[in-house]
């Protein structure tokens, strides 16, 4: 069983092995396949219309499988290959070694958001941009300049505290901690990271950047935590809800899992701590 482990606690050769494993993806075309779903739900997913994987309940089941699918990808090229997570609210700066040359790599120049350096960068030519949002084709990022600080624990700890998972009107405007983790509302903790991170991030085609996997391994980790303290607080809703994903119904685009089967992650794998 896969176990899910904080990248600053990585080894060297458990780093190599895992952008080696990117590499191969993109080399042969699955990677992007990964980046051009998530940017259709994005694109599909509104406040007033069917929604899926964002704005709406089924945002930590859907991307929970999300995650699943392309985990099984990676350790397809390699078996002892996990997804990490990245815990923003320790490594909280560019500096942070998840910014190092031998794994993602760093912040864009500032005139264009390129990224020099790192097995990402558009002068190594392994990760060229095809899913784009514009006419470039290198990976950007903007460490820090979209907003200034990543979420605290304090503030994680103050959504984690809510003891509803998600309530009416099922969108961006509503209460509980489905939307305050991802961030409509209050403190702002997902949506926040993706806008500190900046570039291809700050897009519906952030999975572009692999700091995707990371920041996403660790919502998911977030709630499996609100789980545990929450064990009489299930997923919400349950049924006959218009345009949102019930309990068990299925969601796309895989059309055999609902939110039902993806309540417990440790069939699949585990996390360190």
């Amino acid at each position: 069983m896969a176990v899910r482990k904080n990248q600053s606690t990585l080894t060297a050769d458990e780093k190599r092995r895992f952008v080696a494993a990117l590499l191969e993806l993109k080399r042969s075309g699955r990677y992007d396949e990964f980046v051009t779903t998530h940017n259709a739900f994005i694109v599909s997913d509104t406040d007033n219309g069917e929604r899926t994987g964002h704005r709406s309940p089924s945002f930590l089941p859907w991307h929970r499988r999300f995650l699943l699918e392309f985990e099984r990808a990676l350790q397809s090229v390699d078996s002892s290959v996990s997804l990490p997570y990245w815990d923003w609210t320790v490594d909280r700066t560019p500096r942070a070694s998840l910014w190092a040359p031998d794994f993602l790599g760093g912040t864009g120049r500032e005139r264009d958001g390129r990224v020099p350096d790192g097995p990402f960068s558009a002068s190594g030519g392994n990760w060229p941009i095809t899913v784009r949002v514009d006419g470039r084709t290198f990976l950007r990022r903007s460490l820090g300049s979209g907003v200034r600080e990543l979420p605290t624990r304090a503030e994680v700890e103050s959504v984690l505290a809510m003891s509803t998972y998600d309530m009416a009107p099922w969108n961006s405007g509503s209460d509980g901690f489905r939307n305050h983790l991802e961030g409509w509302r209050g403190v702002n903790l997902h949506n926040r990271v993706h806008v500190w991170v900046g570039g291809h991030m700050a897009t519906g085609a952030s999975p572009n950047d692999p700091v995707f996997w990371l920041h996403h391994a660790y919502i998911d980790k977030l709630w499996a935590e609100w789980q545990r303290r929450h064990p009489g607080s299930g997923y919400l809703p349950a049924a006959g809800t218009p345009n949102v994903i019930d309990l068990n119904e299925t969601m796309r685009p895989w059309h055999d899992t609902s939110p039902a089967d993806l309540l417990d992650h440790t069939p699949h794998y585990t996390f360190d701590v």
